[in-house]
């Protein structure tokens, strides 16, 4: 169904994972997609070609959200092609960085906040201008916002604060009309959950889950299109567990 026909959206880390597949999920719903990538030029590439080649609409756009002005950067080159109007962001880029509380260096630790949390703040202000009433931004929490997985510590600190600015945002722009929310992946086998695709990460995993499969990248952009759609008009301020069940 093409539910999103004529709307224009962003999603951040598109190239691979998750964001690869909400960027498909969004194309594939009629939305003209923007495919943000930091490094991964031809990876991106190969995105933009599979839209376009299903007959959507799609076009790359870079930038190192690990700059400080990384994500007015990004804000900068997305007006410039959307004009006037953004209807969907999809904040999905990030890192993960697994270490003990002794091991964890200033290092990654400023890197994890810089790239998970402070880009996402700065690329929703940024874009606010060329947001309006409709539009929906959706961000990237996790499992381990809520659930202790591992030597994650510094990582889940970056997604918790994802779920406090989504309630935050919600009510700040909610006058505006424009909705604002959060999926949780549980573990999906990705290049940044490498851990997931060995035998014993994916016993693991298994163990912690109510659903007895492993996840695919397309699980999570399903419902990434359906909070950025007007299926969930009426949704808002919260985060979506897209987990299969995991640590209940």
């Amino acid at each position: 169904m093409n539910t999103l026909t004529g709307k224009t959206a962003l999603v951040t880390g598109a190239s691979r994972g998750i964001g690869r597949a909400s960027a498909l999920a969004l194309a594939k719903a009629g939305a003209q997609v923007l495919v943000h990538y930091g490094r991964g030029e031809q990876e991106a590439d190969a995105v933009v070609a599979e839209i376009r080649q299903a007959g959507g609409t799609s076009e790359k756009i870079a930038a190192d959200l690990r700059a400080a002005d990384g994500p007015h950067l990004l804000a900068q080159r997305t007006r410039a092609i959307v004009g006037g109007r953004l209807d969907i962001l999809v904040a999905n880029a990030g890192i993960a960085e697994a270490a003990t509380l002794e091991e964890t260096t200033v290092e990654q630790f400023d890197n994890l906040f810089a790239v998970n949390v402070r880009a996402p703040f700065f690329l929703v202000q940024q874009l606010l201008p060329v947001m309006c009433k409709g539009s929906s931004i959706v961000l990237l929490s996790s499992l381990a916002a809520h659930a202790a997985i591992g030597t994650l510590a510094a990582y889940a600190a970056t997604k918790g604060a994802i779920d406090t600015l989504v309630k935050h945002f919600a009510t700040e722009l909610g006058e505006r009309g424009i909705r604002v929310n959060a999926v949780a992946p549980g573990v999906v086998p990705t290049d940044m959950s490498s851990f997931a695709k060995t035998d014993a990460g994916r016993d693991f995993t298994l163990g912690i889950q109510a659903l007895k499969r492993m996840a695919e990248p397309d699980d999570i952009g399903a419902a990434v299109a359906f909070l950025a759609s007007d299926e969930a008009r009426w949704i808002t301020g919260d985060t979506l567990r897209v987990d299969g069940g995991s640590k209940l």
